[in-house]
């Protein structure tokens, strides 16, 4: 037997006998009950299960406990504690021994702490009766849950803070806009703390909510909510819970409404006048000007289409949509001439692009006028046409008329016109035009089979004002003149055999003319009078523009006669008729064949003949060995140059300059401002030095030998030696410049028996010296002879 106590206020706690299945109701006080007849048969039972002496299902406690003692839960006892302290309640589970605490000995249950449900509703907990003694269980381990009882702590709250909706204005009382939704963490099966109800606390007239939905609805009519008056509203929205009674905990939401546009509103012209000027010689498409509508609707709802209903400017101008600022763009239909008409006047109609027959009638459109003023231009030549096309035959005679061109100008003033042709469209000067009247001539004669048709462009120029031009294209076709003889198509290898019999054909020909005749071409073709006469080969017309040509006897030999020639004539049907012979010459071959006909040998000169390069092949070689000739020439033209240095090489370098230094040297005898190696020792200097101040280059003559001077005997030969050197090198060059050059070489010699070449300070100085024998040196020494050899020097004084 088992006995257990819950002290819930609100419930009777169910006792369970494990192998019963009828719950028991019971009351607050302590309840026993004996099954003896269960006992019966679990003493009979042959399976001898263990006895069970009790088992709870639930327990119930309070949420948010605020007393300062544990929170008695219950009592738990067993058919097997006596009263005698031997057994012991030991319980096990969610918060066993912190949150929930039994008597040990007399099986009280208790809370050590306030719960909340919010935060776990209910706790699983085992219990189970042992020895004091041994510790050993005396019956199984029974489980049971503690579940808390529902307080309403905690206010409703909307899924989202602020909610966003839109409804489309005019729209009929109680049209849906939105629908908010509000959560109570409290427990929803017990009582009234999660029963939600919603109010409008802002919003009035223009909203309701639905208390048990939270559905918002419009509560005004189709007049009040006009989105052009007011687009957006704010309500604020409550929740409360304890089913909206007194006492509730309540929480509040935000809902943004905004009305969207509906097209109610037609468009309307700004105003009901537009005037506009425009050139004359605006070009048609363009733009003449704007007007504008305005609509109180927006986005599609706001689109509209201009259209010109009325006036005298009709079929001239044109007005549609910019879709982008929904203005109506006047453009030119037709060219305008204010010489014709100077105004114009239209009846312009605005209505919506996408009408909607709720709110707007079909009718829904408005009017306004344009008034369009054509602006006087100096307008430019116009011609008559805008393009020509003119005729004329090939073999035309050089001034003939072709025909003519025509153009006036447009202003009331009515300036003369002169024409001329664009050269850059007749480059050649083929043809001509009268200045005065416009007609076209022929100034070079024609070949149709070269160009049959020419474009040039005339040009009308105003006298009055040179600057007023416009141009016109016109075609001049080339009409076909017979002129032309026919021909063979084609170059013919043509070839019999030697067994050949009788009436075989060896060849088919045709013909072509660069002619271009009406009807087409019609050929006839023929042997020429030399071809007939005993003729090997005759010659049948298809009537087809081809001809065929057939041997004339049986056998042909080879060795007696390699190669025949058939005259052809070709002649055409046409008016002057054209005929050719010298260019429907057959060359026939005669070759050796087999049986079936297929030629197998001819001669070499037919072969040769056959193989041979034409006309044109020569041609194109010769001037590619022509080209190749003139690339060699040219090479080795530009390898024989050469580049020349300048005559003065350094700056020092002085010609016929004199320089004055006013610097007085140390005298004859002073040898150290200089180097007289080189005098002394002319040995080691090369043979034939290179002058500084040419071009170095081998000399292409060899030297002339030495002149025979007039020179004072003297025995220091090695400056004589070196002079005469020196002297050698200037007359032999052929290089050296035509300019004198003068070399100063300063050598005064020591003692020497030559005494000292200064003019200064030389006993034989004042006397006369014999200076004739430097005109003997060459064109170089001149200048000396000039100055030295005269018979009164100015020198001497």
């Amino acid at each position: 037997m088992y006995y257990w106590k819950n002290e819930s206020p609100f419930f009777q706690i169910t006792a369970i006998h494990s192998q019963s299945v009828n719950a028991v109701a019971l009351s607050r006080g302590p309840v026993r009950r004996k099954t003896k007849e269960i006992e019966g048969r679990q003493d009979k039972d042959l399976l001898r299960r263990s006895k069970r002496g009790w088992m709870w299902r639930q327990f119930f406690l309070q949420e948010e406990y605020t007393g300062t003692e544990h929170q008695y839960i219950g009592k738990l006892h067993s058919d097997m504690d006596k009263g005698d302290g031997t057994v012991m309640y030991v319980l096990a589970g969610d918060g066993a021994g912190t949150i929930f605490v039994i008597d040990s000995n007399s099986g009280d249950l208790h809370a050590t702490r306030s719960l909340d449900r919010e935060e776990k509703p209910f706790y699983t907990l085992r219990a189970q009766v042992v020895n004091k003694k041994t510790g050993l269980p005396l019956e199984p381990e029974t489980e049971f849950t503690v579940k808390l009882h529902d307080i309403n702590d905690n206010e409703p709250k909307f899924d989202k803070e602020v909610y966003t909706a839109s409804v489309p204005e005019r729209s009929h009382i109680g049209t849906y806009v939105t629908q908010v939704t509000a959560q109570d963490a409290d427990d929803e099966m017990f009582g009234y703390s999660a029963k939600l109800s919603y109010s409008i606390s802002q919003g009035h007239p223009y909203f309701s909510v639905e208390p048990n939905t939270g559905i918002i609805r419009t509560a005004l009519g189709p007049s009040d909510m006009d989105r052009e008056q007011r687009e957006h509203y704010q309500v604020v929205i409550e929740v409360k819970d304890m089913a909206g009674q007194k006492g509730g905990l309540t929480g509040t939401t935000t809902v943004n409404i905004s009305l969207t546009d509906v097209n109610d509103n037609p468009p309307r012209f700004m105003q009901s006048i537009y005037q506009f000027s425009v050139p004359e010689i605006t070009k048609v498409e363009s733009s003449v000007g704007r007007i504008r509508a305005v609509d109180a609707d927006v986005g599609r709802n706001a689109e509209m289409d201009y259209t010109v209903v009325g006036g005298d400017g009709l079929d001239v101008f044109d007005v549609s949509t910019d879709r982008n600022t929904q203005e109506g763009i006047l453009s030119l239909k037709k060219p305008l001439d204010y010489e014709k008409k100077k105004s114009y006047t239209l009846q312009i109609q605005v209505q919506n692009t996408h009408p909607d027959p709720r709110f707007l009638s079909s009718d829904a459109k408005d009017m306004a006028t344009i008034r369009v003023s054509v602006e006087d231009v100096n307008e430019p030549p116009h011609f008559e046409k805008i393009s020509y096309i003119l005729e004329v035959k090939e073999d035309a005679a050089v001034g003939t008329m072709i025909g003519s061109v025509s153009a006036v100008d447009p202003d009331i003033r009515r300036s003369p016109v002169k024409y001329s042709i664009d050269r850059h469209t007749d480059v050649d000067w083929i043809f001509g035009v009268y200045v005065g009247n416009g007609s076209i001539f022929l100034q070079r004669p024609l070949d149709r089979e070269e160009f049959a048709w020419h474009n040039i462009s005339v040009i009308a120029t105003e006298f009055n004002n040179p600057e007023q031009t416009s141009r016109v294209p016109v075609y001049i076709r080339v009409l076909d003149v017979n002129d032309n003889p026919p021909m063979l198509a084609s170059f013919y290898e043509t070839f019999v055999c030697e067994n050949a019999k009788a009436g075989q054909k060896i060849q088919t020909i045709s013909a072509v003319d660069p002619d271009d005749p009406v009807g087409g071409h019609r050929f006839l073709f023929s042997l020429a009078p030399e071809s007939s006469v005993r003729a090997n080969f005759s010659l049948r017309d298809n009537g087809d523009n081809t001809a065929g040509i057939f041997t004339q006897r049986t056998g042909f030999g080879r060795m007696h006669k390699s190669t025949h020639l058939v005259a052809v004539v070709i002649s055409d049907g046409h008016i002057p008729m054209q005929s050719s012979t010298g260019t429907g010459t057959l060359t026939i071959r005669v070759c050796t064949c087999d049986r079936d006909g297929n030629m197998e040998m001819c001669n070499a000169e037919a072969l040769s003949s056959a193989a041979g390069l034409s006309t044109g092949a020569l041609v194109a070689i010769l001037l590619c060995i022509l080209i190749l000739l003139l690339i060699v020439v040219l090479f080795a033209a530009l390898k024989r140059q050469k580049k020349k240095e300048p005559l003065i090489i350094s700056k020092e370098d002085v010609r016929d300059n004199v320089v004055s230094y006013n610097d007085e040297g140390g005298g004859e005898e002073d040898t150290q401002a200089f180097d007289i190696g080189a005098l002394r020792h002319p040995e080691v200097m090369e043979e034939s030095k290179l002058r500084r101040d040419i071009l170095p280059s081998e000399s292409l003559y060899p030297p002339p030998p030495l002149r025979k001077t007039l020179v004072p005997s003297r025995e220091n030969a090695d400056v004589r030696n070196f002079i005469n050197q020196r002297v050698q090198e200037n007359d032999g060059n052929p290089t050296a410049p035509p300019y004198d050059s003068l070399a100063t070489y300063a050598y005064e010699g020591n003692g020497s028996v030559a005494e000292s070449l200064s003019s200064l300070g030389s006993m034989s100085s004042e006397g006369e010296q014999d200076y004739n024998y430097l005109s003997e040196w060459g064109p170089r020494f001149r200048k000396l002879a000039d100055m030295y050899g005269g018979e009164d020097s100015d020198w001497d004084s």
